[in-house]
């Protein structure tokens, strides 16, 4: 049976630390059950869970989170994020992201993972302390609504103020690899004081070079594959999204042979 939520907090925050200090802790992001069991399989130590990937990724349905608690035996953090685009919430968006919140820590979720912004492109500091608050004891990531803001320097030292577990960044720039120089100067001036997780288009072919630049603690990555229909039957006329749509009859899984992968390459 997988460990209750109180257990999971403290597994994923002694991980690091029991591992030793050139271990790297991998976190995967997973939209389904097929994903998570494909992550776990090739060694991730913890999961990001969200659907609709083709928006950034928002918050999965319970059915989803269910499952997971039941069958995984890795700690999962949970996206909150009631819509695809900006970070700029309605009353009744954030109203849905509290609920959200609720669901995940009722359902036995390791950690929360949320990112709310000003119209001017700071830190939104009064509804990230309610999230926060209404999050405890599950641990809480502030996602790459951080390369979105003014100016990361200041909204840095807020999430620490406000006492944010990690932020999820790219360094600002469309990948990782782009944006290892800031991530880099972001982690030395944070220090001890929060994890800053480089995420966003990390390869197999740069992982080594980013956490080596960066001396990474923890790294997300996606690692998929794609995975073809079982329908024999297709009708092409008609197709179940917008017109810039993936295919129908493919989708993305996770590869557990990518996550060996990286595992091997990050020690």
């Amino acid at each position: 049976m997988p460990a209750t939520s109180a257990s999971l907090h403290a597994l994923g925050s002694s991980q690091a630390a029991s591992q030793g200090p050139r271990r790297v802790l991998i976190e995967v992001l997973v939209d389904s059950v097929a994903s998570a069991r494909g992550a776990q399989e090739g060694g991730a130590d913890r999961l990001e869970v969200c659907q609709n990937l083709f928006e950034g990724g928002t918050t999965p349905n319970a059915g989803l989170l269910t499952i997971l608690q039941r069958i995984i035996e890795i700690p999962y953090c949970v996206m909150i994020r009631p819509r695809g685009g900006d970070f700029c919430y309605s009353p009744d968006e954030f109203a849905v992201m509290q609920e959200d919140i609720r669901v995940a820590k009722n359902l036995g979720a390791y950690g929360v993972v949320f990112g709310l912004l000003t119209p001017d492109g700071r830190v939104d500091r009064d509804r990230t302390r309610q999230l926060i608050e209404l999050a405890h004891p599950m641990s809480v990531t502030f996602h790459r609504a951080f390369d979105m803001t003014r100016d990361p320097l200041e909204a840095l030292e807020e999430l620490i103020t406000l006492g944010v577990h990690r932020i999820l960044s790219s360094g600002q720039e469309a990948s990782v690899f782009e944006g290892v120089e800031r991530l880099s100067d972001w982690m030395k001036r944070a220090g001890d004081r929060i994890i800053v997780m480089p995420g966003g288009g990390i390869r197999e072919h740069t992982v080594e070079r980013i956490v080596r630049e960066t001396g990474a603690r923890e790294i997300h990555v996606s690692g998929s594959g794609t995975v073809q229909s079982a329908m024999e039957y297709r009708n092409n006329r008609v197709f179940m999204g917008k017109e810039l749509r993936a295919p129908e009859y493919s989708w993305s899984v996770v590869d557990p042979n990518r996550i060996q992968t990286y595992r091997r390459l990050v020690g």
